[in-house]
């Protein structure tokens, strides 16, 4: 008999499977497909105060190990996801909910985790200072330590629920500014966010995105987001969660043994729905493969 179950920020999870924030929607479109409580959670589509119509066409560039988006964070804004998503969520999910958090000043995310902090479907809050698709805000608040600090001091005021922080790769010490955000109250970090890329039409010579840039994920970028991991877990005492290129239950394992407490699911639901549900059906097939037979002994194992 295996044990999935970990806990993250205090909060017992079936297992460490989760969908990444932008890539699954506000889950309700996915549980047409088959039950989401299966996974040990999921984080909601990045919202803002208001409404967000996103950024223009194109906005999906294809690569051969992934894919470069620059959606821009549309989404109906934080009042409506109250109003209405949350309810549609409600009704085909029965665990607590992470929200992941956007803002384009200190002020928007106070405001938005003020808002949506009342809601007793949401047991985490995932600060995104790391969005490489926006002009203002975004990933400018990630790459300065003093920058992130702040955010989560704001947020921290607000809520008494976990906050935890979304991280770009696009910096060159990653652990500084998961350890200045430690310090500011964090109770987790997630990472890795997208790193920034673009590609060129050969016919027209453009760029394929009309924002010209946008963010690269998928499997090529695996390798980046499990070395910052494992750094990151050197670097702090709080819980980390990752992110980048995850499509499978080995990738999840891996994940863990680099320290991570939870891994999410990103690109790989753009291709293949059923992914998430498929990496928790295979884990303890998997887990009985390596001799695991309790997820929580795994992690960080890498470093001893």
């Amino acid at each position: 008999m295996v044990d999935t179950k970990v806990e993250l920020c205090g909060i017992e999870l079936d297992n460490p499977v989760m969908a990444a924030s932008g890539t699954f929607g506000y889950g309700y479109e996915f549980a047409e497909l088959y039950d989401i409580n299966c996974l040990g959670t999921f984080s909601f589509k990045g919202t803002t105060g208001d409404a967000r119509f996103g950024n223009p066409t194109p906005r999906i560039a294809e690569c051969r190990e992934g894919v470069i988006n620059s959606v821009g964070l549309q989404n109906p804004g934080v009042d409506k996801v109250i109003s209405e998503e949350l309810p549609r969520l409600a009704r085909v999910f029965d665990k607590k909910v992470m929200a992941n958090v956007c803002g384009f000043s200190p002020e928007e995310y106070v405001m938005v985790t003020e808002k949506l902090d009342s809601c007793e479907q949401i047991g985490w809050f995932e600060i995104n200072v790391s969005c490489p698709n926006v002009h203002e805000g975004g990933m400018a608040f990630g790459t300065d330590p003093k920058a992130a600090a702040e955010i989560v001091r704001c947020v921290r005021q607000k809520t008494k629920k976990p906050v935890i922080i979304k991280l770009s790769p696009n910096v060159t010490d990653i652990c500084a500014i998961a350890a200045a955000c430690e310090d500011a109250g964090a109770d987790g970090i997630s990472l890795i966010n997208t790193l920034l890329g673009m590609r060129i039409d050969l016919r027209s010579g453009r760029p394929v995105l009309a924002n010209r840039m946008g963010g690269f994920s998928g499997p090529a970028v695996f390798p980046v987001a499990l070395r910052m991991v494992w750094q990151v877990y050197d670097t702090v005492n709080i819980p980390v969660i990752g992110i980048g290129g995850v499509s499978g239950p080995e990738d999840v394992i891996e994940m863990m043994m680099a320290g991570a407490s939870a891994v999410q699911i990103g690109a790989a639901n753009m291709t293949d729905p059923y992914v998430c549900r498929d990496t928790v059906a295979a884990l303890p097939e998997t887990m009985r493969k390596y001799g695991i037979t309790s997820l929580k002994d795994i992690i960080g194992g890498a470093h001893e």
